[in-house]
């Protein structure tokens, strides 16, 4: 069977060397070997990467350089294939920096046999071909181990994933239970005095109907419309609340007039208003804006009606809207009772009520829902309150653009 020969590049700056290492490899008494010559240290280094070879004798001394330092520019360059160094002596310390070097192996000339010769170079080939495999192999399995670390890795973070999730919907469930459990708490104490109200008029109406007495019958028909309408902001308050803790408010923008929209929703709370209570309001920019009309309306409703309960009969409430580069601004003033200052840190928390405003009905939950619309809107509310002056609350909501087609938003900009 015909063998392969083994390809032998020999650097060394003397012939004689060379020719006598031939000889050497000819005394084996195979054709499996074919030998090139060099004689300098730059030309070793160009042979040895065109790759034409199968191990590399390299000698110690080559003129003004050494053999260590071709083995190390070799090794560092990416010779893949063994390096024998050749010395004239046997020195243990030269030996210790050939393998430094990266050296297959350490010759001594003059002492090395033909068949010392052929085992070294055989030896270092082999060494070489099972280094080459076990860097593949090594390659193969830090891939595998890579691959495998990537998949256990993004599995881990699905479950992190799927454990926040569920961490996530176990609190806002448990959000949700107590919400729930002081609502009715609240509820309950908060239904009785409109309940009692409506149920001690209607008794009184009866008997002033009967005695054909309208201005007392009228009285008694305010307190009970007074009464419902308290008992329907409760109501709404709870449903504006769950719905927007269970994330189930969709946005959705159009454009209308901002005045006539302001105008017909204060229609609606003027019922509501107290005796001599008037609501003015002014508006300044363009009539147009793009805004989410119903969370407006709640924003709007609530601030209003708030404005109504803490302020006095005969008091003036006055609201001011703005449309400037599509931005809306939205501010509402009273003359009321005002925020005592300990209290305005707490003001928008979920049934917080202020130390003089607790003989006053309501479920603490109004400017909650409110904040929550605005930052379901992307907007920001600040306030300004005096005990016994009143209060200031200034709404600001971003410009947005909606698509005329399909009227989905495609552009919002900070206020």
């Amino acid at each position: 069977m015909h063998k392969t020969p083994i390809r032998i590049l020999m650097i060394d700056d003397d012939e004689e060397d060379f020719i006598l290492t031939r000889d050497l490899i000819s005394e084996t008494g195979h054709n499996t070997y074919t030998i090139e010559w060099v004689n300098n240290f730059t030309e070793g280094i160009k042979k040895i990467f065109q790759k034409n070879h199968d191990v590399c004798l390299v000698d110690y001394q080559l003129g003004a350089n050494n053999g260590l330092e071709l083995i190390k520019e070799a090794i560092t360059k990416g010779c893949a294939y063994p390096l024998l160094l050749l010395t004239g002596k046997n020195d243990i310390e030269i030996d210790k920096l050939a393998m430094r070097a990266g050296a297959a192996g350490f010759l001594e000339k003059g002492k090395t046999s033909s068949k010392h010769l052929e085992s070294s170079i055989r030896y270092s080939i082999q060494s070489a071909k099972m280094l080459r495999e076990i860097k593949t192999l090594n390659a193969e399995l830090e891939k595998r181990v890579k691959d495998r670390t990537l998949v256990l890795e993004e599995a881990v973070a699905e479950l992190n994933k799927t454990k926040n999730e569920l961490s996530e919907a176990l609190k806002k469930e448990k959000n949700l239970n107590d919400l729930k459990s002081r609502f009715v708490s609240t509820a309950s104490h908060e239904f009785r005095t409109p309940l009692a109200t409506i149920l001690s008029s209607l008794s009184l109406v009866m008997k002033y109907w009967e005695q054909n007495e309208k201005e007392k019958l009228m009285k008694h028909f305010n307190k009970i419309k007074i009464s419902v309408n308290n008992l329907t902001d409760i109501i709404n308050d709870v449903l504006s609340v769950s719905k927007l803790e269970e994330g189930k408010i969709p946005v959705s923008y159009e454009e209308f007039d901002a005045i006539e929209f302001i105008t017909l929703s204060l229609g609606e709370i003027n019922l509501i208003a107290k005796y001599g209570q008037e609501i003015k309001h002014n508006h300044s920019g363009k009539k147009i804006v793009v805004q989410d009309k119903k969370a407006l309306r709640h924003i709007l409703l609530n601030l209003v009606s708030n404005a109504i309960k803490f302020s006095p009969p005969n008091s003036q409430i006055n609201i001011h809207s703005e449309v400037l580069n599509g931005n809306f601004k939205l501010e509402v003033s009273d003359n009321g009772i005002g925020i005592p200052d300990k209290d305005q840190v707490h003001l928008f928390e979920r049934f917080f009520r202020a130390e003089n405003a607790s003989n006053i009905q309501g479920t603490g939950l109004g400017l909650n829902i409110v904040v929550k619309y605005i930052e379901l809107l992307n907007g920001e509310i600040n306030f300004k309150s005096k005990v016994n002056k009143g209060t200031t609350f200034i709404v600001k909501l971003p410009a947005v653009s909606i698509n005329a087609d399909n009227n989905n938003v495609i552009k919002k900009s900070n206020y």
